[in-house]
């Protein structure tokens, strides 16, 4: 009898000498998540053993050489490369970065194949697993490349309480200012509000947007993008349909905890928006790539290199990372279903000696959108 199709999670090693497969195989420990999904690892089989053991964890997984093999009811590790990796736990190495990178490249075949439904990526370290195959500041610009089909990602941190998406990701500093344009900020906006609707089904949106410099500028004082570039583009998208609000100083907002009052917040830039994140959602945050066909989500912490190994990582954002693909996957079938088969035009029609008049029933607003 053919196995009922269950929801295809498939996750990437990431950095072998990281804390990525402590919070896979910790994760995975607790087999009831094994009846909301079928987890497919990217990595190594061996690789996974040796975490295995000096972790000394007892988590089963089947090995595989191709993700049409997976089963449901266990956890399946794809076997990506053949050749020896050196796990040096603790350490960066090209090494790891190599394994870190054939696990990526090949959940991209992939996901390009249909073989699977959405994707979890453990942490990477950016800097080793920069190659000739990968030349990009992280993940979501790699990913983008790989399987986006044109369309542009939007970087959101998020836990139950919390949406926080970026207008700019990896930049430095000195060129931030310059990348805070009116149309990146509408572009952002625009992916965020869709994202809201379709991946968290929430009808109307409300987004906060955040200044750029202290105090908002202070009516110039102290910059001139609020002024310039963020309210024209508030008030851009409010045009649209797009309620936007702001913009708010980044201390007083998150100070005051007037999140509380939005759906989503678009901060200007990294570290504005994911230091009071993070520090607001400690465990349970997760990093969902917004705007792309692939739903992909990460946890919010990286290799954590200082404690790789001693068993004290917490698997919790990782545990998270999953439900949430998982949910952005059953919220965009939902979504979706009733956009697929649009009812035809249906006419009745009257004829008279001089004319023939036609009755048409009214687009739905679904399918006028």
């Amino acid at each position: 009898m053919e196995q009922e199709r269950m929801i295809r999670v498939a996750i990437t090693q990431g950095d072998t000498n990281g804390v990525g497969y402590e919070v896979i195989l910790k994760t995975f420990s607790d087999p009831t998540i094994l009846e909301l999904c079928t987890p497919i690892i990217y990595g190594s089989p061996k690789i996974a053993t040796y975490h295995r053991k000096v972790l000394n964890l007892d988590t089963n997984f089947s090995v595989i050489n191709t993700a049409e093999d997976a089963r449901n009811g266990r956890l399946n590790i794809l076997a990506c490369f053949d050749e020896e990796i050196k796990v040096d736990l603790g350490q960066p190495s090209k090494e790891a970065g190599l394994a870190a990178f054939k696990a990526l490249d090949r959940a991209m075949t992939d996901y390009r194949s249909g073989l699977y439904d959405v994707l979890v990526t453990a942490p990477i370290n950016k800097a080793t697993i920069q190659s000739p195959g990968f030349h990009f500041p992280g993940h979501t610009e790699y990913i983008e490349t790989s399987v986006g089909d044109g369309n542009k990602a939007l970087m959101i941190l998020m836990n139950e309480s919390l949406r926080v998406a970026l207008v700019t990701t990896h930049l430095p500093i000195k060129e931030v200012s310059k990348a805070i344009t009116k149309e990146a900020i509408i572009e952002k906006a625009t992916i965020f509000h869709k994202s809201l609707k379709r991946d968290f089904r929430i009808s109307n949106p409300r987004i906060a947007v955040l200044s750029l410099n202290p105090h908002a500028g202070d009516n110039g004082l102290l910059g001139s993008e609020e002024q310039e570039i963020i309210k024209p583009a508030i008030d851009e998208l409010e045009k649209h349909g797009i309620q936007a609000f702001g913009p708010y100083p980044a201390d007083g907002f998150f100070g005051s905890n007037t999140y509380d009052h939005f759906d989503g917040v678009l901060a200007m830039y990294h570290d504005q928006g994911l230091a009071p994140f993070k520090t607001i959602a400690l465990e349970s945050g997760v990093n969902y790539t917004a705007g792309l066909p692939i739903v992909r989500t990460s946890p919010d912490h990286g290799t954590a290199y200082d404690i790789a190994g001693q068993g004290k990582a917490d698997e919790n954002s990782f545990r998270q990372a999953i439900y949430t693909a998982i949910d952005i996957f059953r919220n965009r079938q939902n979504y979706d279903e009733p956009l697929q088969n649009p009812l035809p035009k249906l006419f009745h029609e009257k004829r008279d000696d001089s004319e023939k008049i036609r009755f048409a029933i009214p687009k739905t607003k679904e399918q006028q959108s």
